[in-house]
């Protein structure tokens, strides 16, 4: 969901990659960490999208790549939802990356 152009085709139901690759800012934490991933961190990708539609930001755009891997892989730190976007979209949003 993502990184499109990492995709690659899926043979089993469960995926375990240690890959590392991707764009740190649409990543979720357990990705930027280099632990097993599988389809909830493709869950957490699509809400940060969700997020950039619903605020029309890019996120993270303060940090650099290392800085989120830190504050998002190690700190735990999420982006903030402006108190002015639908609550349904808010909702759905934040469902995505618990």
């Amino acid at each position: 969901v993502g990184d499109f152009g990492l995709s690659r085709l899926k043979h089993e139901t469960y995926l375990t990659t240690k890959t590392g690759k991707g764009t740190p800012q649409w990543m979720a934490p357990e990705a930027l960490r280099n632990e097993p991933s599988d389809e909830k961190s493709d869950v957490y990708s699509y809400g940060v999208i969700l997020w950039e539609l619903a605020t029309e930001k890019i996120p993270w755009d303060n940090l650099n790549s290392m800085q989120v891997i830190g504050a998002v892989g190690f700190m735990t730190q999420q982006l903030e939802i402006p108190k002015d976007v639908d609550p349904q979209w808010a909702s759905i949003i934040g469902s995505c990356w618990h």
